[in-house]
């Protein structure tokens, strides 16, 4: 689907432009679409700034965070006040952010029927609510990017696959150094990832940054175990 989309620049634009109207719009500095084949794998679709990209980037390293709850539950994951939140779901990813200047995320399904694609992440760098209104329009937003997905996945996958396809080329390394990890240590897929998203937390490094050294053999498998 993600390849689908690269290819097809007018489905990107129209995301990006309801995206950019969404913050334009709402009482927030941010917003990110991230699409997912499964409870843990996801994908950056668009990130609106670098905050917002950062965002995404941890949650993706860590494999928790609101947009892996706003997913796995199909509701809306509102936190206007992160500081003081009991974000008892994803705690590392809560410690990881919390330098970056944000008060408030909100998170989003992206659904169609039965058919969970990712997630709409909103922040705010203040602390506050989204009124009724607001919530109303953020959904109605969400429902916007649901249909243009919904209809590249259709269009794409022959439903064998699930959503499998998202996943990108630039992640690559990382499934590289996953099966590098599972063939070393005799682990499951995904232990080994999260072995690799263990060892990139505790090291204070990005999933990324441990996965290309892993492919690459300046750091060995074994180095997880310990």
């Amino acid at each position: 689907m993600l390849a689908a989309l690269r290819d097809n620049e007018s489905r990107l634009d129209t995301l990006a432009r309801v995206i950019r109207a969404c913050v334009d719009v709402l009482p927030v500095d941010g917003a990110s679409i991230s699409v997912m084949s499964g409870p843990r794998e996801r994908e950056t679709l668009y990130a609106s700034d670098d905050v917002a990209s950062k965002i995404e980037d941890v949650q993706f390293s860590l494999g928790e965070g609101p947009c892996f709850e706003a997913f796995a539950t199909r509701r809306p994951v509102l936190v206007p006040d992160l500081a003081h939140a009991s974000v008892v779901e994803w705690p590392m990813f809560a410690a990881a952010i919390a330098a970056l200047p944000i008060g408030a995320i909100f998170a989003f399904p992206l659904q169609a029927g039965a058919i969970g694609i990712g997630a709409v992440d909103l922040y705010r760098r203040r602390p506050g609510w989204l009124s009724g209104e607001e919530l109303a329009v953020a959904l109605e937003v969400v429902d916007v990017v649901a249909a243009v997905l919904l209809g590249v996945l259709l269009g794409d996958l022959d439903g064998t696959d699930g959503l499998r396809g998202v996943l990108s080329p630039g992640r690559e390394q990382v499934h590289q150094a996953t099966g590098m990890v599972l063939a070393a240590l005799g682990i499951s897929a995904e232990d080994a990832l999260s072995r690799l998203r263990g060892y990139a937390f505790v090291t204070g490094r990005s999933l990324d940054d441990v996965a290309k050294d892993i492919a690459s053999r300046r750091l060995s498998p074994l180095e997880l175990d310990k």
